[in-house]
């Protein structure tokens, strides 16, 4: 059985350019750090919320 593929562009040109999705993996070690500092920052400031 063939199998048809559907394209979205017009015959003869490249494919466009792939969508890529936010990821902390694509993030250098600085900014993978920094959005821990801020995620352990937001995670005290909740307990110390609930707290008093």
């Amino acid at each position: 059985m063939t199998e048809q593929h559907h394209h979205h562009h017009p015959h003869g040109q490249a494919h466009p350019p792939a969508a890529v999705a936010p990821s902390i993996l694509r993030l250098s070690v600085l900014e993978r750090l920094a959005f821990a500092t801020v995620l352990i920052a937001l995670i005290w400031a909740a307990v110390y919320w609930a707290m008093h």
